[in-house]
């Protein structure tokens, strides 16, 4: 295949969605060669290399044809879509990832006596995301001023430059550092898999499809379990009742015990000790819970 002819998927070159990012394509069996300039990685087995840089840039490159797909925080794509102009063509969001969790919040220093939005009318607000609060603003009715900032936004109110901030927050443990609160939630955020709205017609277009079965098959297994027991007939029923939800459990006969039966069921989530007693209690014995790393439908 031509160069171009290759995927090309643009990634956040360090920060807290890389290393979540690059175990995700592991498992859905990309492997890839860094560059000397570690900029640029070349896929070893699919036709899928990597362009590793700042998440800011990834929805432009995207937009501008270099890169096929990206892997970037939903804060990051609803920006771009706010503030790129009219003349930029809209990217779509394909899959939600799973990882990276966090939200885009409104926090105000913790001796503000704050009840509504309306609290916020011509207060300065200190925030990385103009379009995404101006958009709430809006929305709300609230005349305020936005101070956009690259970085550090939770000190703006200390330094004076603004009187509260709109910025992300996990834990909420750099708010309470800076004597902040969280007051409202514009946005819940995680990484997302975007791209164009339409996608090639080509062997890119191909390998998007055959990426995103993939990405399914990891992604709606990632917190499942299988879990495998024997069980007479007679416990069957009562057995079943216990399982952890998923679906139907398959059956299997037991070689040279006719009233025995191996069951095998996807259970979605942990099967705690708990469970697995109960499910023992009613009839189930030699039970094992294994992970699932993939599953192709």
């Amino acid at each position: 295949m031509k160069t171009r002819d290759r995927l090309r998927i643009a990634m956040q070159k360090s920060g807290r969605l890389t290393e979540p990012a690059l175990e995700l394509l592991k498992r859905c069996g990309l492997t890839f060669r860094q560059s000397r300039d570690k900029l640029f990685c070349f896929g070893e087995g699919e036709p899928v290399d990597l362009l590793l840089v700042r998440d800011d840039d990834i929805p432009g490159l995207i937009a501008q044809g270099v890169c096929d797909l990206g892997i970037v925080g939903r804060n990051v794509l609803d920006e771009f879509a706010l503030t790129a102009g009219r003349d930029v063509a809209p990217l779509a969001e394909w899959r939600a990832l799973g990882f990276g969790r966090c939200r885009l919040s409104i926090a105000v220093p913790q001796e503000m006596d704050y009840r509504a939005p309306s609290d916020l009318a011509g207060l300065r607000i200190a925030t990385s995301y103009p379009g995404l609060l101006g958009a709430w603003l809006r929305g709300q009715g609230v005349g305020a001023g936005v101070v956009t900032l690259a970085g550090s936004v939770e000190i703006a109110p200390r330094l004076g430059t603004a009187d509260l901030i709109c910025d992300l927050v996990q834990s909420g443990g750099t708010l309470a550092a800076n004597q902040l609160r969280e007051t409202e939630v514009l946005l819940e955020s995680e990484a997302v898999l975007a791209g164009p709205q339409t996608l090639p017609a080509d062997e890119r277009g191909d390998m998007i499809e055959l990426l995103f079965r993939r990405l399914d098959g990891v992604i709606q297994v990632r917190e499942s379990r299988l879990l495998l027991l024997q069980t007479s007939r007679g416990a069957l029923d009562a057995v079943v009742r216990l399982l952890p939800g998923g679906p139907q459990p398959t059956l299997l006969p037991v070689a040279g015990q006719p009233d025995q039966l191996m069951l095998q069921a996807l259970c979605a989530g942990e099967v705690s000790w708990r469970q697995l007693e109960e499910i023992k209690k009613a009839g189930a014995r030699e039970m094992f819970v294994l992970p699932v790393e993939k599953m192709l439908a």
